[in-house]
């Protein structure tokens, strides 16, 4: 067996891990957290974050809770310079899956791991997740950098995030008050959004020169890297219409595994996919893989990053996509029956 020298020397900087070097990381980091934000009491160095959560015009405030991942997506935004990009995907997930709930951002904390913190990767970083925060009118409050060397490569960076909203109690949306009858509203994906890129590495592992190629004004690279799509500005000011019955935030599991989420026993989603529009990076990948339309729409949103429910009629489900359409598109492609399947297609995609 080796024998160790008597008294040996180490530090751990040695070791891979300089204190102060990452202590200067995250002295750059100071300026974008809180962001100005008032209810955000403190700054960088406490052990906690202090967010003031006196809201006097909400009578009964509920907090609404997330935590997520970008997902394999975060692989190639390092390799390929879309390290600022990938921190709207983490966000805007992160706020879309509380809005259908019914609530508002409040606040992000942040957690990265790398095995090695390069101050400029860290501070595009942070700059893309203050700047998406802001974007959805919440603030990044703070987070941890955890420099693990020997655990993660260098040059590797894993992100998680988590966000704390605001919803008013009796404007909680969670699919109690879907009815037979109430329409179902489709609002457009712009891509992938954070969900199939396992399937989307694969091919660009088999063909080297997929990246470059053209589906229709972008490369196949900008096609699926476009971060997701934020809806909260489109959905905000209808939180406690009573038009307003559910939403689903399309995700993994596709139109049904996440819109079945938000159906009582009874009742039927039944959706007309020939009224779907799929942006063009979705028929380029089935034409690539031979997936069926079964496949792609248990893997990937196809078109459809949120659906929202509403009552039918002028005053109810008309409202409503008008609204939504000053964002962006937003047709009715179903209604709401009675039925044993929570979910239900009928027609093909038009692929």
């Amino acid at each position: 067996m080796q024998q160790l020298p008597k008294n040996p020397s180490l530090t751990y900087a040695e070791a891979g891990v300089d204190i102060n070097h990452t202590d200067a990381v995250k002295a750059e980091m100071a300026p974008l957290i809180g962001a100005g934000d008032p209810r955000v009491l403190n700054g960088l160095g406490p052990f906690a974050s202090l967010y003031d959560i006196n809201f006097p015009k909400i009578k009964e405030p509920v907090l609404v809770l997330k935590a997520e991942e970008p997902g394999s997506k975060q692989k190639l935004a390092a390799q390929y310079g879309y390290m600022e990009s990938i921190c709207h995907d983490m966000v805007n997930h992160l706020v879309n899956d509380i809005i259908v709930m019914g609530a508002r951002p409040l606040a992000v904390l942040d957690t990265i791991v790398c095995g090695y913190a390069e101050p400029e990767t860290v501070r595009t970083i942070i700059r893309g997740l203050s700047n998406a925060c802001r974007e959805n009118e919440c603030s990044l409050v703070g987070g941890e950098t955890s420099v693990q060397p020997g655990v993660v490569e260098k040059g590797i960076y894993i992100l998680t995030s988590s966000i704390a909203g605001i919803a008013d109690k009796k404007n909680i949306l969670d699919g109690s008050t879907v009815a037979e009858g109430d329409a179902v509203l489709a609002v457009a994906s712009n891509g992938l959004h954070t969900n199939g890129y396992s399937l989307v590495r694969r091919l660009m592992e088999n063909d080297q020169e997929l990246i470059n190629e053209s589906v229709e004004n972008y490369t196949f690279l900008e096609a699926i890297m476009k971060p997701h799509t934020p809806y909260y500005r489109a959905v905000k000011d209808l939180f406690g219409d009573e038009a307003l019955t559910g939403m689903a935030h399309i995700t993994g599991g596709g139109i049904e595994g996440n819109l079945s989420r938000i159906m009582l026993e009874g009742l039927c989603a039944s959706i007309d996919l020939s009224k779907i529009h799929i942006p063009a990076i979705f028929k380029r990948i089935k034409a690539l893989t031979k997936a069926t339309e079964e496949e792609m729409l248990r893997t990937f949103n196809c078109g459809v990053g949120l659906v929202v429910v509403a009552r039918g009629g002028e005053a109810g489900a008309n409202r409503i996509q008008r609204h939504i359409q000053q964002y962006y598109d937003c047709r009715v492609v179903g209604h709401v029956t009675q039925g044993s399947k929570k979910v239900r297609f009928i027609n093909t995609l038009p692929w």
